[in-house]
């Protein structure tokens, strides 16, 4: 049997004030959806944050809904869990209708005593979905206040799960959470701080499979767990990271998991190189891709990003290096206690080409004073 894991679309999404919802729609038309139909998984698991805000864009809900129509028109069974950023109560909207369509939300906690059971030629497999909960939560669904951590109260929640368990069938865990030892990446907003939110990969141990939402790189968590990561590069720091979904096979015994690499509408990416030759280069080819430039000149270079940018218009930063290394922290030095006025014509000087005359000075020192409390 074949099951599709995906994870974190986060549909509405901003990078650096650029709305992605156009590469998103790409993802979803021209890879994902006609993968599902190419290859029939019996099962897709959305393990989480289908939306980037809790009030999510209504572009975002109708790319959404979109999406579920046409899952729902190839036949699949589609499970989808509330994640961190989904709104639970919203997201918990028509789930009974959509049940008897092959839908299944999961949004409070209760929702995870109802399995679904999916079958196909003669084998079974029974998904469990424990949508994304804090402390709080969990402490009152249990009705047991004397629980400290996320990991004592996920233990508790998974208790519940066990005698649930049906025989002869995959045993498969969809969560949305932080799993001890596992890598994160800046966009992750929800990532816990200090190991007080990691869930130990012990737990998930009687799970033929988990299904993590959450962390947005691709990777494993335990032995029978693992992250899909984002269909989409969500910050700068994921620029080397392979993005996609898995696809996952039971074979009446275990899983196997192969990861379906997905090409991107727009690569995030770091491009280094002296200002002259990505100008040259983007004169010769302008670059969609979303980037940022980083400059290896030994010297300033005026207005960069306002040159470069006709040629890559999705320049999200420049950094040059000239800047940020060496230079700067000689620069620090030689003028530590200077006056304003100093610093002013050093600043003239490295920055913009030119040493100032008297009656720029001059001009520098009345501002100064009339700005000066």
């Amino acid at each position: 049997m074949r099951l599709f894991h995906t994870s974190d679309w986060h549909l509405g999404r901003m990078l650096y004030g650029r709305s992605l919802l156009t590469d998103q729609r790409h993802f979803l038309e021209n890879i994902f959806l006609p993968a599902v139909e190419r290859e029939k998984p019996a099962c897709l698991l959305l393990a989480g944050d289908v939306y980037d805000r809790q009030v999510a864009p209504p572009e975002a809900i109708a790319l959404f809904d979109w999406a579920l129509e046409r899952l729902v028109g190839l036949g699949v069974r589609v499970c989808i869990i509330s994640g961190n950023h989904d709104g639970a109560q919203r997201m918990a909207l028509l789930k009974g209708a959509l049940r008897k369509s092959g839908v299944y939300f999961a949004t409070a906690l209760e929702d995870m005593l109802s399995p679904v059971l999916i079958e196909e030629g003669g084998q079974q497999v029974q998904v469990f979905l424990l949508p994304y909960s804090d402390c709080p939560q969990a402490r009152e669904f249990l009705g047991d206040t004397t629980l400290r951590g996320e990991a004592a109260c996920m233990e508790k929640l998974l208790g519940r799960l066990h005698p649930l368990f049906q025989p002869g069938a995959a045993h498969v865990l969809v969560c949305h959470c932080f799993c001890a030892g596992s890598f994160t990446s800046d966009s992750e907003s929800g990532a816990f701080v200090g190991g007080s939110g990691q869930i130990p990969a012990g737990l998930f141990e009687r799970f033929d499979y988990v299904a993590l939402g959450h962390l947005h790189g691709p990777q494993r968590a335990g032995g029978n767990a693992r992250y899909p990561g984002s269909p989409l590069k969500y910050s700068l720091d994921e620029s080397h990271q392979r993005k996609g979904f898995l696809a996952l096979e039971w074979d009446g015994t275990s899983f196997t998991a192969e990861h379906r690499e997905a090409a991107p509408l727009r690569d995030v990416r770091t491009i280094p190189g002296l200002f002259a030759d990505l100008l040259a280069a983007g004169e010769a080819a302008p670059c969609e891709d979303y980037v940022e430039l980083r400059l290896e000149d030994e010297s300033p270079v005026l207005l960069a990003a306002e040159r470069l940018r006709p040629y890559y218009p999705n320049l999200l930063a420049v950094q040059n290096s000239w800047a940020l290394e060496g230079a700067a922290g000689q620069r620090a030095a030689r003028l530590q206690g200077a006056d304003e006025a100093a610093v002013f014509s050093a600043f003239l000087q490295d920055v913009c080409g030119f040493t100032p005359e008297e009656e720029d000075m001059a001009l520098f020192r009345e501002i100064l004073k009339e700005v000066q409390p």
